[in-house]
């Protein structure tokens, strides 16, 4: 073994709760609490001490949910589950992009040379968001009281930023990809998911972790599958109402609205050895981009570019791809562009780009997907015998994140 494979960075155990629909159980479950339970899982799995980790890193984004515990989730969920107090932490904000970049932070750790172990997380409750009720501290004298909901929009117009599914459903069309297609893409997400899990491929043990939930009177209640998933057809799609003015998103092309966290443990090659775990897979390259807002589905495929030319990789070398379905068009668009608008090279790269489903049908708790995404790719390429796979996600204003791993 050459010294450069023992300098290899290598995820050693994955971990996420099922992601939640809007009316679920899940749903008054604090961000920092869904966190805990895959901090605690994604350690205990393969019998690492949480006083070997050198530095966690844990993405979130939805802003107000956090609020109603005020500060740095992650240093709470960490004391939370009985961890040492001298766990070095932080939390981010990347919008969707959030957990890769937890994951970057913790490789660039590791290369730097000032961590061995990392850990990152990703936790997102948004049914939970409450809503902000601005100028009541200064007092109101006489008439209503207006209340904003977050959630609405994401907040994007606060600032006169466009939604993001207008955006997305704009650039859609400008590179010939229409809501038509895109609900064919959900309709197919929605068979795809289904059929990967009566295939045992969303199964407690390995990608997911059960969320608990005590009851009063009474067994607790167990939540041990993703919640959102449902049967469709293009008929029923066809019939439903463009969201927020765009010209093309639809609730039917987009994802629900979720709850769920995900955690990523990755160390050196050599402390894997050292602990006799078997790598789940290597990370040859974890980068992050950025370009202008309104190309939020372009950037998924930017940023694949950019890790394949950092590994010198081709697309057609990629035995798997995901690509987060923020929308139908993120995936849509970025394999026409890897194919640089060869047709039947982007049929090929549709073929294996989320083949056990994504997050139409999943759920897109943001701060999460990055995460989920990632280990997916990773329990795939291990059900196929190894290869080579690559997964990158959009984030809000056009910002991107993509890590290529090798099993």
């Amino acid at each position: 073994m050459s010294h450069h494979d023992k300098d290899e960075i290598v995820i050693v155990s994955a971990v996420r709760t099922p992601f939640s629909r809007f009316d679920s159980a899940m749903a008054d479950i604090a961000s920092i609490d869904l966190a805990v339970i895959v901090m605690k899982e994604v350690i205990e799995r393969v019998g690492v001490k949480p006083e070997e980790l050198d530095e966690i890193n844990y993405g979130s984004c939805v802003m107000a949910e956090m609020a109603l515990e005020t500060d740095i989730p992650v240093r709470q969920a960490a004391l939370l589950a009985g961890w040492p107090p001298e766990i070095l932490s932080v939390t981010l904000d990347r919008a969707c992009c959030s957990s890769l970049t937890a994951l970057r932070l913790g490789v660039r750790a590791i290369r730097a040379g000032e961590a061995e172990i990392c850990m990152s997380v990703g936790s997102e409750n948004m049914p939970r968001m409450p809503h902000l009720v601005p100028g009541l501290r200064k007092g109101v004298r006489l008439g209503h009281i207006r209340m904003l909901d977050g959630l609405f929009e994401l907040g994007y117009g606060a600032k006169g930023f466009a939604p993001v599914a207008v955006d997305a459903g704009e650039v859609a069309l400008e590179y010939g990809v229409t809501r038509e297609m895109q609900d064919a893409w959900a309709c197919q997400t929605q068979e795809r998911y289904a059929q990967a899990f009566a295939a045992g491929k969303y199964k407690v043990g390995e990608e997911i972790v059960p969320v608990v939930i005590p009851r009063k009177k009474g067994e607790p209640l167990i939540i041990d599958r993703d919640e959102a998933p449902r049967r469709t057809t293009m008929e029923i799609l066809s019939k439903l109402r463009t969201v927020y003015g765009s010209p093309t998103v639809t609730a039917g092309n987009a994802p629900p609205i979720s709850a769920g966290s995900s955690a990523i443990l990755f160390m050196t090659r050599q402390q894997a050895e050292a602990k006799g775990l078997k790598p789940l897979a290597t990370i040859l390259a974890s980068i992050g981009t950025a370009t202008k807002p309104r190309d939020i589905p372009v950037i998924p495929a930017l940023t694949i570019r950019e890790a394949l030319k950092r590994t010198g990789l081709t697309i057609d070398r990629m035995d798997l791809i995901e690509i987060n379905e923020a929308f139908a068009a993120m995936p849509l668009v970025s394999t026409k562009i890897l194919a640089d608008g060869d047709e039947a090279k982007w049929k090929a790269l549709q073929e294996k780009t989320n083949v056990n489903g994504g997050a139409i049908a999943i759920g897109h708790p943001v701060g999460a997907s990055a995460g989920r995404i990632t280990m997916h790719l990773a329990y795939e390429l291990q059900r196929r015998g190894g290869g080579y796979g690559v997964a990158s996600i959009c984030g809000g204003l056009a910002q991107g994140e993509a890590v290529i791993l090798k099993v």
